[in-house]
């Protein structure tokens, strides 16, 4: 059986801006259904009017375990079961490491960590239950390796990641499908007061080090984000869908010289940490 052959039902976090809505309205207009969920409803009332009963909105807080239990129930009964759910809500903290405080960084772990992990638990009953499904999850070329000035949220990434390769292993005797997409640079709304928080704090030490980086920022190529549904697509489509997809072209070849770099360090340490086995 062809996988377009019917629709797919989706379950969507962070459907308002940036990538989620335009994955979300990619997803309805080829005729999937969608259970559409934001922080605040009014952002997404319009795609009921224009989608009607293929589109669920849903007020969600993902912080807020009950709310996106009560959610991921509600998608579920009025479709009927759900083929795709998909983790994208999350926001950035922008600050060194000294200057960004614990309760900022907190605030941002419970979005991107604690949120995701209230959805992966929320729908994993109803996934095996149906003996399918496939999680997806949006982390970042900044889970991969890190940058200064947004350490922490790299750090969220890097979590992120090993949550969902861990989640991979432990569900695929379930039929579950589990992929990590991982944008690169993009013009998206992640530059906004809701995608960003800069650290309160501010240390005229790193002044210079800031300049450098924002200067080398406005001379990044920034992909196109709605050249991007395809590539979700064809992952979601797919009987051998990938656990990482990167989004974009400028990635790969930065990952791989890092690779290559960490790879040469532990090979040049190599008698140290043989002597240290004892």
């Amino acid at each position: 059986m062809e996988n377009r052959q019917k629709e797919k039902v989706w379950f969507i976090t962070g459907s308002s801006r940036g990538f989620g809505k335009i994955w979300t309205e990619a997803a309805l207009k080829r005729g999937d259904k969608v259970a559409a969920t934001a922080r605040n409803i009014d952002r997404i009332a319009k795609l009921k009017e224009k989608y009607g009963d293929q589109v669920l909105v849903l007020e969600v807080d993902v912080t807020n375990a009950s709310q996106v239990q009560n959610a991921m129930s509600k998608a579920n009964e009025y479709f009927g079961r759900l083929d795709i759910v998909f983790n994208n809500a999350g926001y950035s903290l922008v600050g060194t490491i000294e200057e960004s405080s614990t309760d900022e960084v907190k605030a941002m772990y419970e979005t991107n960590i604690i949120g995701p992990i209230h959805v992966i638990q929320a729908a994993l009953p109803i996934l095996r239950a149906q003996g399918h499904g496939h999680i997806l999850g949006t982390s970042s070329a900044v889970g991969i390796y890190s940058n200064p000035l947004i350490g922490y949220y790299c750090s969220s990434k890097f979590a992120f990641e090993a949550i969902y390769d861990s989640l991979s292993k432990e569900v695929a005797g379930f039929g579950i499908k589990v992929t990590l997409i991982e944008p690169g640079a993009y013009s998206t709304e992640f530059g906004s007061a809701e995608s960003l928080k800069i650290a309160s704090k501010r240390l005229a030490d790193y002044d210079d080090l800031k300049s450098s980086l924002m200067e080398n920022l406005q001379k990044l190529e920034r992909g196109n984000p709605t050249a991007t549904p395809d590539a979700i697509f064809a992952v979601v489509d797919t009987e051998n869908s990938p656990l990482r997809l990167l989004l974009g072209k400028n990635d790969l070849p930065h990952i791989q010289q890092i690779y290559s770099e960490r790879i040469q360090e532990w090979e040049i340490w190599k008698p140290i940490s043989e002597a240290a086995q004892g």
